[in-house]
């Protein structure tokens, strides 16, 4: 009896206390719907996810006390020379004015600019390790790169004549106390007068007559007076934090600096990517440049990096081109939600998102919704809607990113004739080398392209066999030409040694050498896949004239390198002069006729059939002519058999040893397969996959271009 009476209340007790677990789940579920709905209404959770203040990384550290952040600004200038050159040392000098934690590099090659920044010590410096066009022009990518892999706490690309303020430190100091990764943008104004000058020591600004000027205040009543704020100028400041997270999704197109379009880019890619905080800090930054349309400062603006050929629309075009390539604001839509205005109110920074409807108050635990206007608020949170009405009537870089159709070129052309670019390209002693390429070896051409810039070898040109690789050199900044009488049908894999597609592309090369010869011109043939070690241009021509240097075939080691069919066509060097454009006219005439390539043309031509007219081990005379042919040592200029330096687990080592000069990737068939040998070798100057040379500050993994 006892144990039912225990069975019962025990039961009854289970029921009543699963009802009342029931009641209390109920409750809860009920109390967190009006939370939820409270917090929807009232304190949207996605800013606060959004904007973090960082936590100091020493106990006790206090807000205000966080280290301050080492800053780099990153500009491509022209030659400081002229009022171009005034402008632009005013605007370096009031950036160093800012803080002694701010350095600058200077993307440039130009001597004026070296001169220039001998006078700052360490603080400014010149880099060259980026790309440039063969006009000068850098390449926005390349600088974004270089500034990317910067170890400064806070990086900024900068035009190189705008001028800073100081709210711009006190913006930055701001931004880096955030616990988030962020990309802030700020336009610049314009001015055609500015009336002030730094003084010595370039942190106080100065009247025409020496006295001290509150210039925070004296430039604003400048820009209301005669300047204009421009939110979608070309005119940027883009800064950044180093954070965990990319700036966007993707690879940065590779656009010319200062021909429109990459700035807008990166930011639309950046609010589409939706990595970091995107905080248009227009309104906090005072930034702007003066804009003197005198017309002859006018074209010295525009012609000075390069020349007069920089003002046709060729880049800009190839700018657009690449901008719809890739996906450019333009044609894309922005993701609002993810920017913030930065702006000041009651001596506080605060940010806005105006598509949320919200706003952030640095130092307050819950945003501001902008929704709420029948609740009773405090002083201060009326003060910042006030700021905020105002703020709402300025206009923004929103408005920089809508939709427009944009008229892009059918066709994108280099404006300069072979004669111009020969004249333009050629070093002192007249001699060009010559690259010849289709588009399914570019990225074999890009690698010899950046291996030459390593060696500072400027002398150089693009014969392009088809519009696809001409259309990309020209992107890419190259010299190039279009190849006279180019073969059709070129196979993108199948065009290797002994094909007939090979047949054809080899007979081109010697055409244009001989057109480039006649025009008074030495060169120097290299196939693109040989790798240089060193320049041999000084060494090739010292064999003078009459006499054509050439690379020899031959892999054993202990033959003659002269032997039938051994002369090398993909690497020799012709001296332009009437003995050498004679015989290399018999050559053209010999291969025109042959249905072989034009490499055993050479050889029947020059050395004569089975050898005839051979010299020696290393030489040949044509009698004809008397042109001598001299072939290369072979521990100099190897070929892709001599003792197997290609299976060398270390070949960069293997040929130091030896002395090479070039290495040439030959004996192996198939496109893919010579682009792995060379890739994996570390004979590789290109990233593929990012579109720039590599460079010693420069991080890629080659390994996944396969």
């Amino acid at each position: 009896m006892e144990s039912r009476y225990s069975l019962f209340f025990s039961n009854f007790y289970s029921k009543k206390v699963l009802q009342s677990g029931l009641w209390l789940v109920w409750l809860c579920g009920f109390f967190l719907i009006g939370v939820s709905f409270y917090g929807t209404q009232m304190l949207p959770t996605f800013l606060r996810e959004q904007i973090k203040i960082r936590k100091p990384a020493v106990s006790g550290v206090g807000f205000d006390d966080l280290s301050f952040p080492k800053i780099t600004l990153f500009a491509a200038p022209r030659p400081f020379s002229g009022s171009v050159g005034e402008r632009q040392a005013l605007a370096v000098r009031s950036w160093l004015g800012l803080s002694e934690n701010i350095n600058v590099v200077l993307f440039s090659q130009d001597p004026s600019v070296f001169s220039f920044v001998d006078s700052f010590g360490s603080r400014v410096s010149v880099e060259t390790e980026i790309d440039f066009t063969f006009l000068g022009t850098p390449f926005y990518h390349s600088m974004v790169a270089r500034a990317l892999a910067s170890p400064s706490d806070i990086s900024a690309l900068i035009d190189p004549d705008t001028i800073l303020l100081s709210n711009f430190i006190s913006t930055l100091i701001c931004a880096y106390k955030l616990d988030e990764d962020w990309l802030i943008v700020a336009s610049s104004g314009n001015v055609s007068h500015f009336p002030f000058r730094l003084d010595s020591d370039g942190k106080s600004w100065l009247a025409d007559d020496g006295k001290h000027v509150q210039i925070q205040k004296q430039l604003q009543e400048v820009l209301v007076r005669q300047g204009s704020q421009k939110p979608c100028g070309d005119r940027m400041l883009i800064a950044w934090n180093r954070g965990d997270l990319p700036l966007h999704k993707g690879v940065l197109p590779p656009f010319l600096y200062g021909k429109g379009l990459h700035n807008h880019w990166i930011v639309t890619e950046a609010l589409i990517s939706d990595f970091r905080l995107v905080i248009d800090a227009s309104l906090t930054i005072s930034s702007f440049y003066v804009d003197d349309l005198d017309q002859e400062n006018y074209a010295l603006i525009r012609s000075s990096i390069t020349s007069d050929f920089e003002k046709r629309s060729w880049e800009l075009n190839g700018n657009s081109l690449l901008g719809r390539l890739y996906g450019s604001f333009s044609f894309r839509d922005a993701n609002y939600s993810n920017l913030f205005r930065f702006f000041e109110c009651g001596g506080n920074f605060h940010f806005l998102n105006t598509h949320q409807n919200i706003a952030y108050l640095l130092g307050y635990n819950r945003p501001l919704n902008l929704r709420i206007k029948g609740i009773s608020l405090s002083s201060t949170q009326k003060e910042i809607l006030d700021c905020v009405d105002v703020i709402k009537s300025l206009e923004g870089i929103e408005g920089c990113f809508a939709k427009e159709q944009m008229r892009l070129p059918t066709s994108i052309s280099l404006p300069l004739s072979l004669e111009s670019l020969l004249s333009m390209r050629a070093d002192q002693n007249k001699t060009i080398a010559l690259g010849v390429a289709g588009h399914s070896y570019k990225d074999m051409l890009m690698s010899w392209v950046c291996r030459l810039r390593h060696l500072q070898v400027l002398n150089f040109l693009v014969c392009a066999l088809d519009d696809e690789i001409y259309d990309f050199s020209v992107l890419q900044g190259l010299p190039v030409i279009k190849c006279a009488y180019p073969p059709t049908n070129i196979s993108f894999d199948n065009c290797h040694f002994g094909t007939e597609c090979f047949q054809k592309v080899t007979k081109v090369k010697s055409r244009m050498v001989l057109q480039i010869l006649k025009l008074g011109y030495n060169v120097l043939l290299s196939d693109v896949d040989v790798y240089w070690f060193k320049n041999p241009l000084a060494y090739l021509s010292s064999f003078g004239p009459a006499v054509l240097v050439a690379q020899s075939d031959e892999y054993n080691v202990t033959a003659p390198i002269n032997l039938p069919r051994r002369l090398n066509s993909g690497f020799y060097y012709a001296h332009s002069d009437s003995i050498t454009i004679a015989a290399l006219e018999k050559v053209v005439k010999h291969a025109a006729k042959s249905n072989l390539s034009e490499q055993p043309s050479f050889y029947d031509t020059l050395c004569g059939e089975g050898g005839s007219y051979r010299l020696g081990d290393d030489r040949c005379l044509e009698p004809e002519t008397n042109l001598v042919v001299h072939f290369l040592n072979r521990d100099f200029f190897p070929n892709g058999a001599y003792q197997g330096l290609w299976e060398e687990k270390d070949i960069k080592k293997a040929c130091k040893k030896r002395g090479c000069l070039v290495l040439h990737n030959n004996w192996i068939s198939g496109r893919r397969k010579k682009l792995e040998r060379q890739v994996l070798s570390g004979l590789w100057e290109y990233d593929i996959n990012n579109r720039m040379c590599l460079q010693s500050w420069h991080k890629t993994n080659v390994t996944s271009y396969f």
